[in-house]
């Protein structure tokens, strides 16, 4: 199964997964059923997740349910425990929507939540995020996971987030973090070739890897900057819900 995950990633253009993808593992899920983790997400419940990682991959990642990975089932344990995101109408942007997410969301928003993104399928919204076509001060709430290792000039894709972020509202913005991290990201927008950015970013169709700077390069735009970590949860929760604990999620203020 890593294999056969591993290959899809890598030769089926993402578009297509977000797509078809849920619809083959609502049948794989079968084969999964069991008690041993569970999805916060879906609650959903399996004798272990699926693995994913187009390189290497990770086991009991992947929920078949809805496709939730362990970023998302913490992203969504922190938005239970640590925000009223479940009560409030808050108008909010998602950049580059995951599938887990949409319809949840959808339903606790309605039209206050604006789905955005350059190429899916899945969003409402055609979008370059280095010119968000919205108005400075419109979103209380901001999605943008693993999409600014992506694009070309992330500075400006977190100014244009911090512009049309209200003053007192909050972002949700994940970067893949691969240990151990360098100090300063690394970043050279002249490699084209994608075995090479393959090699030095991890993907292919990233520009750049993250290091110990993130933080600096957030607060530089003008965001307060706060971090969470899994390792806070108790180890209980890690395991049943399947998270990574090297997850740091990196949660920003206007």
């Amino acid at each position: 199964m890593k294999f056969i995950i591993s290959f899809l990633l890598r030769k089926i253009p993402r578009k297509y997964l977000q797509l078809f993808s849920h619809i083959a593992l609502r049948i794989v899920s079968i084969f999964y059923l069991g008690n041993k983790v569970e999805c916060p997400v879906c609650e959903s419940k399996f004798r272990k997740f699926l693995p994913y990682g187009r390189l290497k991959s990770r086991s009991n990642a992947l929920c078949p349910g809805c496709l939730s990975l362990e970023r998302h089932r913490l992203i969504w344990l922190y938005l239970k425990e640590k925000t009223d995101f479940f009560e409030a109408k808050d108008k909010m942007l998602h950049i580059a929507p995951e599938l887990c997410f949409i319809n949840r969301f959808e339903s606790l928003k309605g039209s206050n939540y604006i789905t955005a993104d350059i190429e899916s399928p899945l969003a409402k919204v055609k979008m370059d995020i280095h010119d968000i076509p919205f108005e400075e001060g419109t979103f209380d709430v901001i999605f943008c996971n693993h999409v600014l290792e992506h694009v070309r000039d992330d500075l400006k894709a977190m100014r244009e987030i911090y512009r049309v972020l209200k003053t007192g509202g909050y972002a949700i913005l994940q970067i893949p973090l691969c240990f151990p991290l360098p100090d300063q990201t690394i970043e050279d927008p002249g490699i084209e070739d994608p075995g090479k950015r393959e090699e030095l970013f991890g993907q292919k169709d990233h520009v750049r890897k993250y290091g110990k700077d993130y933080p600096d390069r957030l607060r530089g735009v003008g965001f307060t900057v706060k971090r969470n970590y899994v390792s806070d949860l108790e180890k209980a929760a890690i395991d049943k819900y399947a998270l990574d604990a090297t997850e740091i999620l990196f949660v920003v203020n206007k």
